[in-house]
């Protein structure tokens, strides 16, 4: 039977100087759970307006399974600028409809079919934080819980990541967000020995540390994993980070050694550089 794999969290709109592309980390983490033949769902919430409706069609249009509400606030946005070097900026719209993911019984009902779960810091900077975790504590106690912890701007505290890493299995963090996690915790310059300290701390089943071009490090409790990042002609790097934690899950789910689970998601990762968008065929 196929394995149930849930995204939840942020769906929203890239607005970038060229114009506007999809965005949302759960949302691209379900479709690649997909397309790797498990029963990948997104969930989400997107605005009454054009934006929403928008979403919603090509949510239809790549056979994405998903509960996204429609709410009263608008489909969210995040206004991409370039400096003159071309490093880019963002403004996250606040208050928007994946800020307020109604808790449902039909989520609820997905929670308990669960096998595993997908779910960052950002989501939980307002009302939806309350959905999230009450869809965490619904799932089965042997169901998969993977804190991707994609911290943005200032849109992440303390508690909100104790909270979520005492709620997950594994955590995955960049070699950028490790620093930050080890200044908040006191847990030393080391990156690998951080991990661990955390895995430690909450118990996690392991830790995955991924660092862009030099390639990820699956780290458990005693022992450590690297690899190198595969060569690549890259086309954009949208949505690579999504489709690593999707099949890296899918691969351990389906029981396969850490080394192959990794090897997948690398190669899955590489693909998705190759391509245009989050969400290639």
């Amino acid at each position: 039977m196929k394995k149930v794999i849930v995204g939840i969290g942020e769906i929203l709109w890239d607005m970038l100087p060229g114009g506007k592309a999809l965005g949302g980390a759960p949302a691209n983490f379900a479709y690649h759970a997909s397309r790797l033949g498990e029963e990948g769902w997104a969930v989400s919430a997107v605005g009454d307006d054009p934006l929403g409706a928008e979403i919603m069609e090509i949510v239809a249009e790549k056979r994405l399974n998903h509960l996204i509400a429609v709410t009263d606030q608008p489909t969210g946005t995040v206004r991409v600028s370039l400096d003159a070097k071309g490093v880019p900026s963002y403004n996250i719209t606040e208050d928007v409809a994946w800020d307020n993911i109604p808790f449902t019984p039909e989520m609820e009902a997905l929670a308990v079919r669960a096998d595993a779960v997908c779910f960052g810091s950002l989501v939980q900077r307002m009302a939806s934080r309350d959905s999230v975790l009450r869809f965490l504590r619904a799932t089965r106690p042997e169901a998969l819980r993977v804190f991707d912890i994609n911290l943005r701007q200032h849109y992440y505290s303390r508690e909100v990541i104790d909270e979520s890493l005492k709620l997950a299995d594994i955590l995955k963090i960049n070699d950028e967000e490790i620093r930050i996690v080890a200044d908040m915790f006191g847990l030393g310059d080391d990156d690998t020995a951080a991990c661990r300290a955390l895995i430690a701390r909450y118990g996690l089943q392991l830790v995955i540390l991924t660092k862009g071009a030099d390639g990820s490090e699956v780290i458990t409790e005693d022992e450590s994993f690297p690899q190198k990042a595969g060569k690549v002609k890259v086309v954009d790097t949208v949505g690579a980070g999504d489709s690593f934690t999707a099949a890296f899950v899918v691969a351990y789910l389906r029981g396969l050694s850490l080394s192959d689970a990794q090897r997948l998601a690398n190669e899955t990762a590489a693909y998705v550089c190759s391509c245009k968008g989050a969400m290639p065929l």
